[in-house]
């Protein structure tokens, strides 16, 4: 197993991470600035109003995104394991 072949896997395995991850950050991100934004129009800063919201939006996310996110580390972990024999070689 040569170097660039490490560094193409880590490569590839960082990117699958991004992809997995992107989903729910995003959707995360998105719920909390428009509470965030609703909070400074009324003025109410309680730090555990996020809570709720962002939770729900999470598992819809989860629930939209999971089956092609199952399908990603899936693929990933396959084709990993099936190259195991060229690496070794």
């Amino acid at each position: 197993m040569t170097p660039e072949m490490v560094l193409d896997i880590g490569r590839e395995a960082l990117w699958v991470t991004a992809l997995l991850a992107a989903p729910m950050l995003l959707s995360a991100l998105a719920v909390g600035l428009f509470v965030g934004m609703i909070q400074a129009a009324t003025q109410i800063q309680e730090m555990t109003l996020t809570f709720i919201p962002k939770l729900v939006v999470l598992v819809f996310a989860l629930l939209t995104a999971g089956s092609w996110m199952l399908g990603l580390i899936t693929d990933f972990s396959i084709r990993l394991i099936e190259n195991i024999p060229g690496m070794i070689g």
